[in-house]
């Protein structure tokens, strides 16, 4: 079986399937934690920033369908965090004098009125996301590759350990080392890649820790 993304649609793409259960539920398990800490950051206790959660994932499955994958426009994750920016700005101003509206008026303002996001704010959604699809990736990928492969690639590619050492701590050859740390890292791009389409941007495993 092929294991290019193009067998599979992205991410981005099954959202728009408000039936598909696993693709929210993906979506949701990945980016809860980058919103909850943008709006931590920015000010709102525990409680408003899990209410502020449920507000943005109605926002995107209100407006999934007007998204515009074109590179030119910017990517999901800014259009995500345009969206999270400026519910927290909203939630800030508003929520002691009256309940957070989210109508179609209020969608319109967050998504073509407001500023982008700071260079902060979306470096910082950035380096979260990174995380948490490596983690979610690693999940996959961890089952589908042998004992030793996994080994080798978490001594090597996520602990830092050089190629002799592990090769002697695992009782193998140098070049098996540089083959499995190559293959487990192909198939975590690839499962990376499948979350929004993106192409690759330099995903390093270390990031995750």
């Amino acid at each position: 079986m092929s294991e290019s993304p193009l067998t599979q649609p992205s991410l981005l793409v099954r959202l728009r399937d408000r039936g598909d259960d696993r693709a929210w539920s993906e979506f949701v398990e990945i980016y809860t934690p980058l919103i909850q800490r943008l709006a931590r950051q920015k000010g709102l206790q525990e409680a408003d920033a899990a209410d502020l959660v449920q507000e943005v994932f109605g926002a995107v499955a209100r407006w999934i369908d007007r998204y515009d994958p074109d590179p030119s426009k910017g990517t999901f994750r800014g259009w995500l965090s345009r969206i999270a920016r400026n519910q927290i700005l909203d939630a800030l101003a508003a929520r002691r004098r009256h309940p957070q509206g989210v109508g179609d008026s209020s969608m319109r303002r967050l998504l073509d009125a407001q500023p982008a996001p700071s260079p902060e704010d979306t470096a910082l959604f950035e380096v979260e996301y990174r995380r948490r699809a490596f983690a979610w990736a690693a999940e996959r990928v961890r089952d589908e590759v042998s004992e030793m492969a996994w080994r080798v690639f978490w001594m090597a590619g996520v602990e830092g350990t050089n190629a002799k050492a592990v090769a002697e701590a695992l009782g193998t050859t140098v070049g098996t080392v540089y083959h499995y740390k190559s293959q487990v890292m192909a198939r975590l791009r690839r499962k990376v890649q499948e979350l929004d389409g993106e192409p690759d941007r330099g995903f390093e495993p270390g990031e995750s820790r």
